[in-house]
């Protein structure tokens, strides 16, 4: 049986933490951000986690 492998444009966007917790960044920051708001940027930078649910459906993939 072959081994499996990672997909990857998902370890360009996730990253997990030593508790396996993932973390993605935040859509919306990557081009075009001179017309959107000063505090929508601020946000986009902080990143954000992923839900249990999409942990779990993502889990051999990663």
């Amino acid at each position: 049986m072959p081994k499996i492998k990672s997909h990857s444009g998902c370890k360009k966007v996730f990253r997990t933490n030593k508790n396996k917790v993932t973390k993605i960044g935040k859509p919306g920051s990557r081009h075009n951000t001179g017309s959107k708001s000063t505090k929508f940027n601020r946000s986009c930078r902080k990143g954000s986690m992923l839900s249990k649910a999409d942990q779990n459906r993502l889990k051999n993939i990663i």
